[in-house]
C-alpha cells in the first residue's frame, strides 16, 4: 500500500547547495511514493526514531538513496520488522548530512548491489 502525500511533495526534490558541494535529492515519483510509505511505516512501528520529524526522515532516506547508496525501496518497505528497523535506524545514525554518504562502513541490508 503506497500513499501519496502532496503536502510533503509539491514538486520533485531538487538539488540543495551546501558550499560548493551539491547534495542530490532528485527522485522519481515512484521512488518518492516508496520513501513516503517507508516513513509512514516507521512512524507506526518505531515512532521514537525521528520523534515526529517526518520531513527529516524523508530527507534522510532520499539523501541516502540519491547520494551514493541506492536503496531497494520497495523491498525495504516490505521488509521484516527487524531488517526494516536495522536500515532505518542505521540511516538515521550513520548518514553524514553534509555529504549524503553513510559513515563508519554502515551498509543497509536493502542497499542495491553494485554491478559487477
Amino acid at each position: 500500500m503506497i500513499r501519496e502525500y502532496n503536502d510533503l511533495h509539491d514538486e520533485p526534490w531538487s538539488h540543495h547547495q551546501k558550499g560548493s558541494d551539491m547534495l542530490n535529492f532528485q527522485t522519481s515519483s515512484e521512488d518518492f511514493k516508496y520513501i513516503i510509505s517507508i516513513v509512514m511505516r516507521h512512524e507506526v512501528e518505531f515512532p521514537d526514531i525521528y520523534k515526529g520529524k517526518r520531513l527529516e526522515a524523508v530527507m534522510d532516506i532520499s539523501m541516502t538513496h540519491t547520494n551514493g547508496c541506492p536503496l531497494k525501496l520497495r523491498d525495504l518497505f516490505m521488509a521484516k520488522s527487524f531488517d526494516f528497523y536495522h536500515d532505518v535506524i542505521g540511516i538515521r545514525l550513520y548518514l553524514d548530512r553534509n555529504t549524503g554518504k553513510l559513515a563508519d562502513c554502515f551498509l543497509p541490508r536493502y542497499a542495491q548491489q553494485e554491478a559487477k
